[in-house]
């Protein structure tokens, strides 16, 4: 009786001995990975750095321009490390501290990172607000006024200016004579210039004593939409200015000026919940 109460006794410690192996074995697969074991999409990765989209990088990795650990990379969707060594055109590719600058763009001055023809150029503005590397998220005409953004974050930038997110754009718009309610009204139905449909979300008088001041609300990306529209309609736009684009205004921002974006503004932004 006593040798099977023993025998019971160690098959019981035994198992029990089992069991905790397996716990430990379960809790070390658990185990939160480290930051460099993380994967990370090679094309997000070239976004987060402020390159491009994750679009464009796709394009610059199907060409053979990225490579990772001295190893060209051609294959979409490949994964790498955090601590992997990423180069383009063969300078090495490094995430930077994320930075957000709302500026309120004066006239003559070209929405581009650089000008080959000498133009003054909207980073001559904020040339001291940081030593990261942003660029202009989307673009406004040379003689356009008002609202942009500029961030090395090139994927809040693809969300902000892709055409399925439809972020909304506010115009405020001055014309060479009154708008005739008509015509306001053919804004919104849509106007074919070149082949191409124009149209406005929303139109509405400024003030209603002076009806070559309208407001013009849109979401597409089409190129000098708001001009084009305009001039199809037989009016001049004398000035344009964008108060209003993504949740972001100039309120408060003198032209010329520019700041940081609020933390609040900036996971906004990334939430979209911004229109």
């Amino acid at each position: 009786m006593m040798k099977k109460t023993t025998r019971n006794s160690n098959i019981s410690q035994h198992s029990n001995k089992e069991k905790f192996e397996t716990s430990k074995k379960s809790k070390r697969t658990n185990e939160p990975k480290s930051k460099n074991d993380e994967l990370i999409r090679l094309n997000r990765y070239l976004a987060n750095a402020g390159l491009c989209s994750r679009r464009e990088a796709d394009e610059y990795i199907k060409a053979g321009l990225v490579s990772v650990n001295n190893k060209i990379v051609t294959e979409l969707g490949t994964k790498i490390k955090p601590t992997d060594e990423v180069r383009f055109n063969n300078q090495i590719v490094r995430i930077e501290k994320k930075v957000y600058i709302l500026l309120n763009k004066p006239k003559d001055y070209i929405t581009t990172t650089s000008d080959e023809r000498g133009r003054k150029t909207v980073m001559q503005l904020i040339r001291n607000a940081c030593k990261e590397k942003v660029f202009p998220v989307g673009r406004l005409d040379r003689n356009t006024t008002g609202v942009l953004l500029l961030t090395n974050d090139g994927e809040l930038a693809a969300k902000l200016t892709h055409p399925r997110h439809k972020k909304k754009k506010i115009y405020h718009v001055f014309l060479d004579k009154n708008l005739k309610k008509a015509d306001l009204e053919k804004l919104m139905e849509g106007v074919e210039e070149k082949g191409e449909m124009l149209k406005a979300d929303l139109v509405s008088y400024v003030d209603a004593a002076d009806k070559s001041q309208v407001g013009v609300e849109i979401h597409t990306g089409q190129n000098r939409i708001i001009r084009r529209m305009f001039e199809a309609l037989g009016y001049k736009v004398i000035k344009l200015d964008r108060v209003y684009f993504a949740g972001l205004t100039k309120k408060g921002l003198p032209r010329g000026h520019w700041r940081y974006l609020t933390p609040t503004e900036i996971n906004m932004l990334k939430m979209g919940a911004y229109e």
